[in-house]
C-alpha cells in the first residue's frame, strides 16, 4: 500500500479470531477512518469506490498483538534501539502496542521523560507506546517516584525492571501508593544475594562450562515475597518474565487465593533451555536465565492452563560491543519482537500449544493484565489488526531485522509463519514484501 493509503480498507475472507469475544469464523473486516466499522460475514456490498480490498483467504485476521515488556532504549542508548526502530520491529512482528520499561538514561521517573517518550512515539512510532514509570527514583530502590505525576503524564504501570526492589518495606509502600492510583506494579522478582555474579542457570551445563550459576530459587523466593506483599496490600501486581516451575506454582496459588496478580513469560522460556547456551553463545544470555527442561515444561503448562496471562518478549537490544565478549561479562538480554509470533506458531505446529491459547496470551491476556485498550476485534473499536499467515515458512536472518540490534537466540531457525500485514489505528505499519 502506498503512503497515501485509503481511509477505508476491507480485509476480505480471512479467518477472524478474537479470543476476547470467542469469535472464530471466516468473514470480512471493514476498516473506516481508523476504526473497525463492521466485521463478520460477506461485506462485499460495502466495497465501494475508495475501499482498498485485501485478500485474506486462508489467513488469520486477529487483534493487533500487545507486548507488555520491551526496552526501547530511548532516551540515552539510541545506538541499541530507538522508539522509531523498536516500533518498526514491533510492527513487523505483528504488534500494535508495546509497554516500554523505565531503565532508560535518564530513568523514566518523571513527567518530562514520560512525555518525551510519548511525543517521540507520536512523531515516529509504528505502534502504540505505553510507558512504564519507575517505582523508585533512579531505580535505586530507596525513595518512591512521584507516581501521581507519572500516571498523569501517561504511564500505565510502575516497575524497577532489571532491578528488583530489594527492601521489602519500600516495595510494600510502593504497592500501597500505586494502589491509590490504580497503577499496576510490575515486579522483576530476583533475590540478588542468590543471583549475584551468576551468568546462567545453575545446573550441569553451567558446571561443564565453568560458569557461575543462578539457581531457580533466586527467582521463586522473590516471587513468593512479591506475591505475599500483593496479598498484604491488596495491590495490583504483575510478575514479569516467569521462568521457573516454582514461580508458576506460586502464581497459581496466589490466584486461587484471590490475589490481584497476573504474570507473563517470554518465548525463549517456552522454546529453549539452559543447554542451548552451547559453547558460550552470549545470544542465549538473559535474566532470568534459560532454565531446565522441567522448568520449561512447567512454564508451558502454566501458559496452557491460564496461570500465565501473557507472552511478552522482554525485547532487550544490545550492540555487538556488549555481546561479543566473554560470556560472564556479556550483557543480559535478547531481542524478540520480530521472532515472537513465529516462535509461538512453531510451538503450535509442534503440538505443545494451540493457536487460540497463543493468540489469547498475545492479545486479550496482556490487555487484561494491565487494563490496556485493544486486544480485541470489536465494531467501533480501534483498527489495531494483524493478518497472520501461519503457513508461510521463513528463516530468521538477524541482518534483515528492523531492530537496530541483532542479539537473538533464534538466528537460523526455520519458523512456520508470520505477520504479513499490521495495521495500527487503520494505518498500515507493516506489509510483508510479496503480500
Amino acid at each position: 500500500m502506498s503512503p497515501s493509503q485509503p481511509s477505508r480498507i476491507l480485509l476480505k475472507g480471512g479467518r477472524l479470531v478474537c479470543p476476547h469475544t470467542d469469535l472464530d469464523q471466516v468473514g470480512d473486516l471493514l476498516i473506516d477512518r481508523g476504526v473497525i466499522a463492521d466485521l463478520g460475514g460477506d461485506l462485499s456490498g460495502k466495497a465501494v469506490n475508495g475501499v482498498q480490498v485485501v485478500d485474506c483467504k486462508g489467513l488469520y485476521v486477529a487483534p493487533g498483538l500487545i507486548d507488555l515488556h520491551v526496552h526501547l532504549r530511548e532516551p540515552g542508548q539510541e545506538y541499541k534501539e530507538t522508539i522509531a526502530s523498536g516500533g518498526g520491529a514491533a510492527a513487523a512482528g505483528g504488534f500494535t502496542a508495546v509497554c516500554c520499561m523505565p531503565n532508560t538514561s535518564p530513568v523514566n521517573d518523571s513527567r518530562a521523560v514520560t512525555e518525551m517518550i510519548l511525543e517521540r512515539a507520536r512523531q515516529k512510532g509504528s505502534c502504540r507506546v505505553y510507558p512504564v514509570g519507575a517505582i523508585t527514583q533512579g531505580l535505586k530502590g530507596e525513595h518512591l517516584s512521584q507516581m501521581a505525576e507519572l500516571q498523569e503524564a501517561g504511564c500505565v504501570a510502575v516497575s524497577d525492571d532489571g532491578r528488583p526492589v530489594a527492601n521489602s518495606q519500600v516495595l510494600r509502600r510502593a504497592m500501597e501508593y500505586a494502589a491509590g492510583f490504580g497503577l499496576p506494579v510490575i515486579c522483576h522478582s530476583e533475590e540478588l544475594s542468590l543471583s549475584a555474579g551468576g551468568a546462567m542457570h545453575e545446573g550441569p551445563t553451567a558446571t561443564r562450562l565453568g560458569l557461575r550459576g543462578i539457581p531457580a530459587e533466586a527467582e521463586s523466593i522473590a516471587v513468593e515475597r512479591d506475591l505475599a506483599l500483593a496479598r498484604l496490600t491488596g495491590a495490583w501486581v504483575h510478575i514479569a518474565h516467569v521462568s521457573t516451575a516454582a514461580s508458576v506454582a506460586a502464581v497459581r496459588r496466589a490466584k486461587e487465593a484471590g490475589a490481584r496478580v497476573s504474570c507473563e513469560t517470554a518465548p525463549h522460556y517456552l522454546a529453549l533451555i539452559d543447554e542451548n547456551v552451547g559453547e558460550y553463545d552470549t545470544n542465549f544470555k538473559m535474566n532470568p536465565p534459560l532454565r531446565s527442561a522441567a522448568d520449561r515444561e512447567a512454564v508451558r503448562r502454566g501458559l496452557a492452563d491460564g496461570t500465565i496471562d501473557a507472552v511478552a518478549t522482554d525485547h532487550a537490544p544490545h550492540s555487538i560491543l556488549e555481546k561479543m565478549v566473554e560470556f560472564d561479562k556479556a550483557a543480559f538480554g535478547v531481542i524478540g519482537l520480530e521472532t515472537c509470533l513465529g516462535v509461538m506458531l512453531k510451538l503450535v505446529d509442534d503440538g505443545l500449544l494451540n493457536l487460540p491459547q497463543v493468540l489469547k496470551r498475545l492479545t486479550a491476556g496482556p490487555a487484561k493484565a494491565l487494563k490496556l485498550p485493544g486486544g480485541r476485534l470489536q465494531e467501533g473499536g480501534p483498527a489495531d489488526v494483524v493478518v497472520i499467515d501461519a503457513k508461510r515458512p521463513w528463516r530468521v536472518e538477524p541482518e534483515a531485522f528492523r531492530s537496530l540490534s541483532r542479539n537473538t537466540p533464534f538466528a537460523g531457525w526455520e519458523l512456520p509463519g508470520r505477520a504479513v500485514l499490521t495495521l495500527c489505528g487503520g494505518r498500515v505499519t507493516h506489509r510483508l514484501e510479496g503480500f
